[in-house]
Order: structure tokens, then C-alpha cells, then sequence
């Protein structure tokens, strides 16, 4: 396999051609083969040049159809006879650029984007890809009944380069692309989408089916680009059209200009390839490692392969020279076979690496998920050693739709005796497997319940402008309905699972949470009250539940006593609890300052009122 080296991708992109001479590269390897051996030393080099460029697995006998000429949807091709055509006609000047004014919502828009709308700015990568993904989905959609539309290359992937050195990030996918009406209607104006068109007609026609759940093609998240660039490029090819478009603008301009692409070296055969020039402060962004740990955080569950450009190594043996009086006492003994010394070392190249997982864990039926499986993606997730003491994988259909993983810790990152933080990273949120974030402040969970950790997936969410305002969104306050109930199931499991050891790990670390949650979550009393844990009179080593009291109480007892105390051994020598336990009435301790609020909170369970004993006026009746 022939090795490139950063040094030589990065030279070859600053060219004002921006191609790899391929052919060229073919031709002077095999003028220095034998003669006789021309021909097949030349198909052999063409092929491991190509290899190094595509996923590493062609094998040197392989014909360029085979290699899914994935080079040229990067950087563009160029065969012996395009650059005979291209030397011809680079003496014919190209036709002008038009230029096109933006619509004075598109500007604004940009503005807004740039200083307000997104607060962390390396989102833009993801909506990129989102784009490129809508791309490639729509395309498979529609070979479906349309063959013809895919069939220059069967694969479908997006591709990263960055060009660190000059600051230059490559994205490019092999989708549907755009015609030249088509990069005005999406990159000039605000009101219309190619995928907001395609789904409306999709609504129109009633015999049409499939998933419609396609982002915007090149929707408002486009113009996150000018986060990070001060000039954007969209090199396009349609199915449609037998012309490729170049559209080009700048961060401040309030204009565009979209031109005919007449260089045979940057035709792609279909798809979409976006070039940004970062701004000076911004070009840290194009780091390779940086573009891939990106894609991995926001874009790892994309359902189409995503591909980055990184260096790699592998291990060799070399010789290594004999020191000169080492080989002279060799020479002077005829009996001693000489060895070659050899040495391993590092040999360095470049090469495109599968970033992101295709199957997240969360779409498969959970029939065919193992308890296994579930506890190594908790720990992978979660930075996690620990198993979970308890996880629940649903689904949820209807008026909201989204598909979620939740799993309950076995101890607490903060402490049990810490106060609840409502702003955890416990949550990671995805829209169409698209990372959105992790970062709340009880939008999705109260934040007595911030201890639960999971990844929840949805539908239905908008992804245009909302995916950093979700404060308002009423399917978010559905979801946090649904999610907090499927959290209570899932606590409940543990609590009346048969082994007990399981729940008094939890309540040791957790319950003070759900005690709190008695305080400030009046409608879900019924769920947190049978989850509740004290020592009582009858039951000073073992904690039990309030079911377990109501269970154990007299059959003329009208209520559910308890006393406040600062430990048990305090709370069984206290003065009020003698006469209770001549009747043989059951007393719950309340030992820590948040029991007495919480249960004072509930006021009641099952009809029976809580009373404390230490009340001047109780009343014990019969």
C-alpha cells in the first residue's frame, strides 16, 4: 500500500486545483518498472494509491469501479484524458459567478445564529452532518422507486478532512444533492427546504410510505458553519442535473454567488461537499483528533457510516548497521554465522477510520438485548465500573414518541449525605439519533430524581432552532412525565425484589432524594410514599416500609404515629413513647432533619393520618 503522508494531502488540497493527480502519481511509478512489466506494475500502483485513500480494504487487483471512487467525492478526480481536456480548455475562461442578495430573513437569521442562538459553538459539525445524513436518507428513499438516482456509486457515507495546518474542514457525503434552483430555494432563503418540500409531497400523495423523519436538508443548522467560518464553499451534483454548482459566501456578506463548476478535477459524480475556512481563532478546530472526538459526542449514532481522516501506524522490522568492532570479531571467527541485526519501528500514515457506531443500543428490540449488554453500555456511557443496580429500556408511542434507556446507579457520584444537584450530565438527550446534550436543570427530570442516568431519544422534538430551547417545549414536559413514571417502576422493581440487600443500597444512597421529592413533588405522592424506609419501635435494626406498618397495625388503630429524634437510640428512650408501647402500638423514628417535612408533607397514607406522639393534644381513643 502506498503511504501519504499529511505533509503531501495537505500540499495537494493548497493547490488552487485542489485534486490528486492521480494518473500522473500511476504513470511515474510505472516508468520505473521493467518494461515488460509496464502494464501490470502500473494497474497494481493505481490500485494501492486508491486503497490508501478509501477503507483500506481493496485489495491491488481490484478495477476503479470496486473502490467506489471515494477519492474523487473528496478532493475530485482526474484521468489521463480529463487532463488533457483540462490543459485544452483552462486557456477558455470560465462563465462568471452570479451573485444573489440573501432575503432579508436569511441575514437576520445569520446574525442571530452567530451571537445568539447556539451558546456553544462546536455544534456546528453536528448540524453538518445532520444535513449530509437527511441527504443520504432521502436518497435511499427515493431509489427505491428510482434506481437510477444511485447508481454511479452504490455506497452511502460521509467523509471528514481537516486541514489543520491551513484551517480548512472538507465534509463531504454522497447524497442527493442539489441543482442550481435548489441551492437558491435552501441556501438563499429561510421558507423553503428541499426536505420540508419532499415531506409535504410525501403528505400529499396517500399511497406514499416510509419514514419521514428527515431534518431539514439544508435547513437553518447550515448557517451554524459561519460559527467557525469566515467563508463557506457547497460544491454540489444532482441525480437531476447533469451540471455541478459551486455556492460560495462570506460570514459578513449579505450576498452569495453560485457558479457552473467547469474543472474537470473537482467533479464529483453525485452529492455534496462543504468546505470551510475557518477563522483565525477558530482554526484549532481543525484538528483531526478534535473533528473526530466531535463526531463521536454528538454524531455517533448517525445511521450512515462517518468517516475522518487520521493518521495511523504500524509496526516493522528494519536492519540496523553492525557496530564496526562487533563486526570485525565476527569476521575473525569462520564458525560463527553472522545474523542482521533488525529493529522495530513506527511507520506513520493516513488513512480514513470509521468514527461512529451505525446501531445505537436503544433502537434493537429489547428481547435481544442481554443484561450484559445493557450494564456495558452503562459503564461505556457513564465513565462508569459499577454495574447498575436496575435499568429499564421502553418505548413510548402516541401523542409523544421516543425510545429511552434508564438506569439507576449503585451509588451516588455525590455523596449520600450531599445535597441534590439539579444540574447533572445524568441525561443525554438525542433527536433522530443526533446528540443534542446532556446538559439540564430539571427540564426532563425534577431534580430529586437528577440520580437517574439514561439516554432518551426523540421523534419529535423540532431540530431547526429548538435544539438548545427546550425549556418551553411541551413535548418535553410530556416526556418528563412518562420518564419520571418509568423511573418510579423501575425503583419499585428493586424495592420488592427478593433480595433486600439490593433496595437498602439504594436507600442508603438515594433516599434522602425521594424524601425530598415528598417535599416538592405533591403529584407523585402515591408513587413516593411506598418507596419510603424507616426504623420504628418494633423494628429498631431493620427499616421497614409504611405498607409493611399498615400491615402490623391494630385493628382499632385510626392512625400512624411517629416520633422526630436525632437517632434511634434517642428516639426509643423518649418520655412520650412509653405509654404507646404499653398498647402495643407501633411508633415510626424519624432520625434524620428531612423526615418530619417529608412525612408532614404527605399527611396521609392509605386513609391513615400521620400524628406525632409528642403532641400535647394525642389522642389514642379506645
Amino acid at each position: 500500500m502506498l503511504r501519504l503522508s499529511k505533509r503531501s494531502v495537505s500540499t495537494f488540497l493548497r493547490s488552487g486545483d485542489r485534486s490528486f493527480r492521480v494518473a500522473a502519481a500511476a504513470t511515474s511509478i510505472s516508468r520505473s518498472a521493467p518494461s515488460s512489466t509496464t502494464d501490470s506494475r502500473r494497474g497494481e500502483s493505481e490500485s494501492r494509491w486508491y486503497s490508501s485513500l478509501t477503507n483500506g480494504k481493496c485489495m491491488k487487483n481490484e478495477s476503479l469501479p470496486h473502490l467506489n471512487m471515494n477519492t474523487n467525492w473528496f478532493v475530485g478526480y482526474r484521468n489521463e484524458s480529463s487532463a488533457a481536456a483540462s490543459d485544452s480548455a483552462s486557456h477558455a475562461p470560465p462563465p462568471p459567478a452570479e451573485r444573489f442578495e440573501y432575503q432579508a430573513e436569511v441575514s437576520r437569521l445569520m446574525d442571530l445564529i452567530v451571537n445568539s442562538l447556539y451558546s456553544n459553538k462546536e455544534v456546528f459539525l453536528r448540524e453538518l452532518i445532520s444535513n449530509a445524513s437527511d441527504a443520504l436518507d432521502k436518497l435511499r428513499y427515493l431509489s427505491v422507486t428510482n434506481p437510477e438516482l444511485s447508481k454511479d456509486v452504490a455506497d452511502l457515507d460521509i467523509r471528514i478532512y481537516a486541514d489543520k495546518e491551513n484551517g480548512v474542514i472538507t465534509l463531504t457525503d454522497s447524497g442527493i444533492g442539489m441543482t442550481r434552483q435548489e441551492l437558491v430555494d435552501c441556501l438563499g432563503t429561510i421558507a423553503q427546504s428541499g426536505t420540508a418540500k419532499f415531506l409535504k409531497a410525501l403528505k400529499d400523495n396517500k399511497d406514499a410510505g416510509g419514514d419521514n423523519n428527515l431534518i431539514g436538508q439544508f435547513g437553518v443548522g447550515f448557517y451554524s458553519a459561519f460559527l467557525v467560518a469566515d467563508r463557506v464553499t457547497v460544491s454540489t451534483k444532482s441525480p437531476k442535473s447533469d451540471k455541478q454548482y459551486v455556492w460560495e459566501s462570506e460570514a459578513d456578506s449579505s450576498s452569495y454567488t453560485i457558479k457552473e463548476e467547469t474543472d474537470p478535477q473537482l467533479i464529483i459524480p453525485r452529492g455534496t461537499r462543504i468546505t470551510l475556512h475557518l477563522k483565525r481563532d477558530e482554526k484549532g478546530f481543525a484538528d483531526p483528533e478534535r473533528i473526530q472526538k466531535l463526531v463521536k459526542n454528538y454524531s455517533q449514532f448517525v445511521s450512515f457510516p462517518i468517516y475522518t481522516w487520521q493518521e495511523k501506524g504500524y509496526t516493522k522490522e528494519v536492519e540496523v548497521d553492525d557496530d564496526p568492532a562487533e563486526s570485525k570479531k565476527d569476521d575473525q571467527d569462520d564458525q560463527t554465522e553472522r545474523k542482521k541485526k533488525t529493529k522495530k519501528v513506527v511507520e506513520r500514515y493516513w488513512d480514513w477510520e470509521l468514527t461512529n457506531e451505525t446501531q445505537p443500543i436503544w433502537l434493537r428490540n429489547s428481547k435481544e438485548v442481554t443484561t450484559e449488554e445493557y450494564n456495558e453500555f452503562y459503564r461505556k456511557t457513564f465513565n462508569e465500573y459499577l454495574d447498575p443496580l436496575a435499568s429499564s429500556h421502553f418505548t413510548t408511542e402516541g401523542e409523544v414518541e421516543f425510545k429511552s434507556i434508564l438506569y439507576v446507579p449503585p451509588v451516588s457520584p455525590m455523596g449520600k449525605d450531599d445535597v441534590v444537584n439539579q444540574k447533572t450530565k445524568n441525561i443525554r438527550l438525542y433527536v433522530k439519533r443526533v446528540f443534542i446534550s446532556d446538559d439540564f436543570d430539571g427540564e426532563l427530570f425534577p431534580r430529586y430524581l437528577s440520580f437517574i442516568k439514561g439516554v432518551v431519544d426523540s421523534h419529535d422534538l423540532p431540530l431547526n432552532v429548538s435544539r438548545e430551547i427546550l425549556q418551553e417545549s411541551r413535548i418535553v414536559r410530556i416526556m418528563k412525565k412518562r420518564l419520571v413514571k418509568k423511573a418510579f417502576d423501575m425503583i419499585l422493581g428493586i424495592s420488592l425484589s427478593e433480595n433486600r440487600e439490593d433496595y437498602e443500597k439504594f436507600w442508603d444512597n438515594f433516599g434522602k432524594h425521594l424524601k425530598l421529592g415528598c417535599i416538592e413533588d405533591r403529584e407523585n405522592h402515591k408513587r413516593l410514599a411506598p418507596l419510603l424506609r424507616f426504623f420504628s419501635s418494633q423494628s429498631e435494626n431493620d427499616m421497614i416500609s409504611l405498607d409493611e406498618y399498615v400491615e402490623n397495625m391494630k385493628a382499632e388503630q385510626k392512625a400512624i404515629y411517629y416520633i422526630a429524634s436525632d437517632s434511634v437510640t434517642s428516639a426509643k428512650n423518649a418520655p412520650f413513647l412509653e405509654k404507646l408501647t404499653e398498647k402495643e402500638l407501633e411508633v415510626l423514628y424519624l432520625v434524620e432533619p428531612i423526615d418530619e417535612v417529608a412525612i408532614q408533607s404527605l399527611k396521609s397514607y392509605k386513609d391513615k393520618d400521620f400524628i406525632d406522639i409528642s403532641k400535647e393534644d394525642l389522642d389514642l381513643g379506645k
